[in-house]
């Protein structure tokens, strides 16, 4: 067989592969931020479980190559990837009846071992998650990409070709603001239309008088918003709870009695369901 005609066909092949998958999804929705420790994947799992628990059938990739957390917040740490019934193909991991996901974390045996690559490396790592992982039918597949605007972020949209749309998650603080803009700005290149931006670690609730407080001083958040015309959907208070359900690998919202900050999420799934579903 001519080279160049093998080649070609594994390309093709790929192709095939990778538009029979991306067909099956409604809507694909990427979690991005400027910087790192904002809560960007903490946003991203609670979507995911919101939407899960109205019925949605969702999808949750972590491109994050070299600091995966999927995996502990969703409680899968130590799953491995199971064939589909056709015998050729890997499935995402089931995390319940309407939620699968897919991070690294699931392809390395030693959670200690770093994974010590360059960007075509990762970028063939994303694309295989896309392409060679048999996803079921989906109503959303959600993101959660790496801080900045680089290697992770711009690989994923460029394989998926058509992203609905791009929740930006900051902290209040006026620094913040630098980094939400060019993260906007990432977005509106990218041609991804901005669902909103989520202020997290908004203010502090009370636990014994329920009294919101302002902890981190700014209006960074609400003056890029203001800027660019784009919308706040959520602002979320800090709660110990929160990182708590994450490193039991449980649901916030379906776990926590705090209604003030159960509301705040709901508000932020609804307003995705309303802009993409309308």
């Amino acid at each position: 067989m001519n080279p160049e005609n093998s080649s070609t066909k594994k390309k093709q092949s790929e192709e095939l592969r990778l538009k029979e998958n991306l067909d099956r999804i409604k809507y694909k929705l990427i979690v991005i931020s400027g910087k790192g420790g904002v809560g960007k994947s903490t946003v991203a799992v609670n979507v995911a479980f919101g939407l899960a628990a109205q019925g949605k059938k969702v999808g949750l990739l972590d491109v994050d190559i070299h600091g995966p957390s999927i995996a502990k917040m969703l409680g899968i740490e130590g799953k491995a990837l199971e064939i589909s019934p056709t015998g050729k193909y890997a499935m995402p991991v089931k995390v319940n009846e309407n939620l699968y996901a897919m991070t690294i974390a699931s392809l390395i045996k030693n959670p200690d071992e770093p994974v010590i690559w360059r960007g075509p490396l990762k970028m063939g790592a994303i694309k295989q998650f896309l392409q060679d992982i048999r996803w079921p039918e989906l109503d959303y597949l959600i993101v959660d990409s790496p801080p900045g605007t680089g290697d992770e972020p711009l690989s994923v949209i460029q394989i998926l070709k058509k992203v609905d749309g791009s929740l930006i998650v900051s902290t209040p603080q006026d620094l913040a603001l630098l980094d939400v803009r060019k993260t906007i700005k990432f977005s509106q290149k990218m041609n991804v239309p901005i669902i909103g931006l989520i202020e997290n670690m908004s203010t502090f609730v009370c636990p014994h008088c329920g009294k919101e407080i302002n902890i981190f001083k700014g209006f960074g958040v609400k003056k890029a918003a203001r800027d660019f015309n784009i919308d706040v959907i959520g602002k979320i208070p800090i709660d110990i709870n929160i990182a708590e359900s994450g490193d039991k690998g449980k649901s916030f919202l379906s776990e926590s009695k705090n209604k003030i900050i159960t509301q705040r999420f709901n508000e932020i799934i609804n307003s995705i369901t309303e802009k993409l579903e309308k």
